[in-house]
């Protein structure tokens, strides 16, 4: 079950992405500050992260700034920033969509949908790839 983690700081938008996401299959967490996102992806990284930009904190461009130091999780932005160039900075920034509010939760879900999906799976862990070993003297 994919894991999503909200940004938003407004509880009324954040109760309506966590119906939506949650009703789509995916597993959400919910926090209100840029600093406990960062601390939380450290911790427990998320699939995704929706990211408000007008956080109380620190703007949702600095959060991702500071995100793609230590990770390259997909990060979705929603804003009422509607302007062409927020678009532009959040997508140079490394966001892999923005959404404007207001935003229709089912197209959210399919955005999110979307990204995961070409995401594909996370890489195989250690374990995993220790299951297979190269026999290099019977290659030919």
């Amino acid at each position: 079950m994919p894991h999503i983690l909200i940004v938003e700081d407004e509880a009324a938008i954040a109760d309506t992405l966590v119906y939506a996401l949650q009703a789509d299959g995916h597993s959400t967490e919910w926090v209100t500050l840029a600093g406990a996102a960062i601390d939380q992806q450290r911790q427990r990284p998320a699939d995704l992260i929706i990211l408000d930009i007008g956080l109380p904190e620190i703007s949702g461009f600095e959060t991702c700034r500071q995100l793609r130091r230590f990770t390259e999780v997909p990060v979705m932005f929603l804003s009422a920033r509607d302007g062409e160039i927020d678009r532009v900075v959040g997508l140079e920034l490394g966001a892999d969509d923005y959404v404007v509010k207001p935003f229709s939760p089912r197209e959210v879900a399919a955005r999110v949908r979307a990204i995961l999906k070409r995401m594909g799976p996370r890489a195989e862990s250690a374990t995993d790839a220790a299951l297979f070993q190269l026999d290099t003297l019977r290659m030919q």
